[in-house]
């Protein structure tokens, strides 16, 4: 199934973060540049400016600026994958919401979603945080009431993770069904205050025990973990896989949230 998502994506040789840090004036799809001619320098979308006249100071204007990065750190990088984790998320609820309603268990869509869980989020963003993020926290004194429970939550998703997997492998019996619906219904209550804390408390503390130095190596370690894991479409193709899910669940359409009343 193919998507926007999908069919935007960079080319393997390019790198998510890569592309982040490119130069604004490389983007010759922006509001600014309409397109990149065949040696790849932008086209102005308006009809070319007369040249200056000779009386006109041209240096200023002409003289190239420098090159402006913006660089994607590590706090910022734990966020977006939450972001998965929350569209997971939304995908459970409509798993409950389904099985509440008395209708079919869609147990491929949550198959799927609770293996992106397992891999992406399980054995990846929480091994980032479990390694990287929490020892500096509690070895400076700070958050140690908070990272043990976290510790603990993370350990008490994967034993939900795995009867879900378990229950959606196959048809669910009816009498698994009440089961599985306690079961996401658990891990939405557990996470959402869970990456919510993180996002507003723990990630922000980062920068109090990490050196500002060691922010550019510990973004490294994390995108060199991600390709090595899941390949070159890295995230990009996690979120692709999302929204897969979200349109065979028909939950795809972000306007269908909105409020008509």
């Amino acid at each position: 199934m193919r998507d926007e998502t999908r069919e935007g994506r960079m080319p393997p040789s390019v790198r998510r973060r890569e592309m982040l840090a490119m130069p604004v004036a490389l983007a010759c799809g922006s509001a600014v540049l309409t397109g990149c001619d065949t040696e790849g320098q932008a086209r102005s979308a308006t009809t070319a400016t007369p040249a200056a006249t000779p009386t006109t100071p041209t240096t200023a204007t002409t003289a190239p600026g420098p090159e402006r990065e913006v660089p994607v750190t590590p706090p910022e990088d734990l966020m977006r994958e939450h972001g998965v984790l929350k569209r997971v998320l939304l995908i459970y609820r409509e798993g409950v919401r389904r099985i509440g309603a008395g209708e079919q268990v869609p147990v491929r869509p949550l198959h799927a979603g609770a293996g992106i869980i397992r891999t992406f989020i399980e054995q990846y963003h929480e091994q980032l945080e479990e390694r990287y993020v929490f020892p500096p926290l509690v070895k400076a004194g700070k958050l140690t009431d908070v990272v043990p429970v976290l510790i603990r939550q993370h350990r008490r998703g994967r034993v939900l993770t795995g009867r879900i997997l378990d229950a959606t492998a196959r048809p669910t019996p009816q009498v698994a069904r009440r089961g599985l619906a306690a079961d996401m219904a658990a891990f939405i209550r557990m996470y959402e205050p869970h990456e919510a804390r993180e996002d507003t408390v723990v990630f922000p503390a980062m920068r109090d025990v990490i050196p500002p130095e060691k922010f550019t190596e510990l973004a490294e370690t994390f995108e060199d973990e991600e390709h090595r894991r899941f390949g070159a479409a890295g995230f990009t193709g996690v979120v692709g896989q999302v929204a897969d899910i979200e349109k065979a669940l028909g939950i795809y359409d972000l306007d269908q949230f909105t409020p008509r009343g």
